[in-house]
């Protein structure tokens, strides 16, 4: 680094800072004498000294008459906060559609009875709580018994994962409180049979088509509810995921 003259003792200090955040200078070690740091760095040996006295008065050294000068502390390095990445709901579905329509295809060759058992349980408890009026968690334990049909544990940590992010993020959750009304879900139902059938067949390309459909089903809803002046809104940047097997 090469400090110019004219700069001021706070910029060299807060440089001597950064060395010692890097850890070329461990605590308990003695820095270089004044006239190495002012060759290094380019300056004179008053503005060198008046950096020195910063840190000293900040913690970080210690001068000790005699002897030189020693690092006493550390200064905390300071990792810039990359900005949060926020997913819209329509690129949510688009992932969502990616991976479950797979899913369904590949737990369509790996399914087991004990698995649509689990299904059809999910199913019971999703009619259920239409009849309420009073939750939604069926919905949610069809989509998991896919994933687990697959019996890929990776997969259904992916899953998982997509599933939680979903219910995480706020804007599917404001969006999502207009088709929570039982005529939506009803039609989600439909679709959750046509599922579990193609899957009880083992029939791959079908499971994978009616998951897809499901899930398009889901998005044009959203679209139809959707406000697209909205500077929030996603939806014409993820188009659907084509099936094309």
């Amino acid at each position: 680094m090469n400090v110019e003259v004219k700069r001021q003792y706070r910029e060299v200090g807060e440089y001597l800072k950064e060395e010692l955040a890097s850890g070329k200078y461990a605590i308990g070690t003695r820095l270089p004498p004044e006239r190495d740091i002012c060759e290094q760095i380019g300056v004179g040996r008053s503005v060198v000294r008046e950096a020195l006295i910063m840190l000293e008065i900040e913690g970080y050294v210690e001068v000790r008459k005699g002897s030189g000068i020693y690092v006493i502390a550390l200064p905390e390095i300071e990792s810039e906060t990359e900005p949060k990445i926020v997913m819209g709901p329509f690129e949510l579905l688009q992932a969502r559609q990616l991976l479950e329509s797979n899913i369904a295809e590949f737990a369509a060759l790996q399914v087991t009875p004990t698995d649509i058992h689990k299904m059809r349980a999910a199913l019971e408890t999703e009619k259920k709580e239409l009849a309420s009026g009073e939750g939604e968690n069926g919905d949610m334990l069809f989509h998991k018994a896919i994933a687990e049909a697959t019996h890929n544990n990776m997969l259904v940590e992916l899953w998982s994962l997509s599933w939680t992010s979903r219910e995480n993020n706020p804007m599917w959750q404001q969006l999502h409180e207009r088709i929570s009304g039982l005529e939506y879900r009803e039609a989600w139902l439909q679709d959750h049979l046509a599922i579990l059938s193609a899957l009880q067949k083992k029939d791959s390309l079908a499971a994978k088509r009616a998951m897809w459909t499901h899930l398009e089903n889901v998005k044009q809803k959203l679209m139809a509810l959707s406000d697209i002046d909205s500077p929030e809104f996603d939806g014409y940047l993820f188009a659907s995921y084509p099936v094309t097997a």
